[in-house]
């Protein structure tokens, strides 16, 4: 009788592997969850972009119809990548954001007040075929400067419908013949070109 009540009231815990299977399953689903996480970010800063891509090329649009041609890179958005003849996001910006530059002036801060659109996520990696998340603007040389510009970045998920929403006529010209997108190792980037090629 002794020894039945003993055994009662006896507490009963978790053996080592019952705790070591609790682990696993929690840390399994912990990683679960965080790669889901990681994906919507990703997915919703390539968002973003194509948001951004979309307001620039309205705002180039009306500098146009303004000024009779884009903005020029060459001279003034202070850049050193690709070269000296493009603006980026990164070495551009001046103090109120605008980092599209016309000859050292903020050239779309009539559009963008606030200053112009950084794409999500950019560090420092500037050259964009190295898997940069800067914005890259060109508009310069190749016989029609002002008159077509280019605008380069890269999404971190591939088949983007920035594909359905470019507007813009499509200049090829040699290392970009189809005028939207190309391939550079694993990474797909948009370029967007402009009207009134001088190729």
């Amino acid at each position: 009788m002794l020894y039945t009540v003993c055994m009662r009231n006896r507490t009963h815990g978790f053996t080592l592997i019952e705790l070591l299977v609790v682990i696993s399953i929690i840390g399994l689903l912990s990683s679960v969850v965080l790669a889901s996480l990681d994906s919507a970010r990703s997915k919703a800063r390539d968002a973003q972009r194509i948001r951004d891509i979309d307001q620039i090329m309205t705002a180039l649009e009306l500098y146009y119809a303004d000024n009779g041609h884009y903005p020029y890179s060459s001279g003034g958005c202070g850049a050193t990548s690709p070269n000296g003849a493009w603006c980026n996001s990164v070495q551009s910006q001046d103090a109120n954001g605008n980092w599209i530059r016309h000859l050292g002036a903020p050239a779309l801060a009539e559009y963008f007040p606030d200053g112009d659109p950084i794409s999500p996520g950019q560090d420092g990696t500037l050259n964009f075929a190295n898997n940069s998340k800067a914005y890259f603007y060109y508009s310069s040389g190749y016989g029609g400067s002002g008159q077509w510009y280019m605008f380069v970045t890269a999404f971190e998920n591939p088949n983007q419908q920035i594909h359905q929403i470019d507007r813009v006529t499509s200049c090829p010209y040699s290392g970009y013949p189809n005028g939207y997108t190309f391939i550079y190792g694993p990474q797909e980037y948009v370029v967007t070109i402009g009207r009134n090629c001088q190729l």
